[in-house]
């Protein structure tokens, strides 16, 4: 995947060291005559089925970031319509020995326009899935398209033990 040039000037700073950054999930369905469909981009370095996803440039708005990266990675203009989720990823490490911890901002997105097409090299492939017949998709991933789906107005986050004095 693309990194950021921001994160590679943090890396020159400091090695593999973990560092926090925070992403986006961008969940987009659309209506058609045999029922809603769910975009779906396959990852070109794990080959896993995901919405797209990706890295907030710093001072970049999270929901203007889940549109560019729908639009960089996949070709379609779609906006944000509700943030769905608020969550911290567990702490990713890539193969080259780098470390991330994430916080994701996860978005239910509003079709717009475009066809899907693997648009920035990120991805193989970019479709549209009936939301019966999706491919396999890891839990964590799984759980951030719930989540955009559910029909619910406020926005939910994790709230830890230690947090909520349990």
């Amino acid at each position: 995947m693309a990194t950021p040039d921001f994160v590679l000037a943090l890396r020159e700073a400091i090695g593999h060291a973990p560092i926090w950054l925070i992403g986006t999930t961008a969940v987009l369905t659309r209506e058609t005559e045999s029922g809603p469909e769910l975009l779906l981009v396959k990852r070109s370095d794990t080959g896993a089925w995901t919405p797209v996803t990706g890295i907030i440039d710093p001072r970049e708005e999270p929901a203007d970031a889940a549109a560019r990266e729908m639009l960089e990675e996949a070709g379609i203009v779609a906006v944000a319509e509700r943030l769905a989720w608020v969550h911290t990823i567990p702490r990713v490490t890539y193969a080259n020995g780098d470390q991330a911890d994430y916080l994701d901002f996860t978005f239910r997105m509003r079709y717009v326009s475009g066809e899907p097409h693997p648009a920035d090299g990120e991805n193989t492939d970019a479709r549209w899935f009936r939301l019966d017949a999706l491919p396999s998709i890891a839990p964590n991933i799984r759980e951030r398209i719930e989540h955009a789906l559910a029909d619910q107005i406020a926005t939910e986050f994790v709230v830890s033990a230690a947090a909520s004095g349990v």
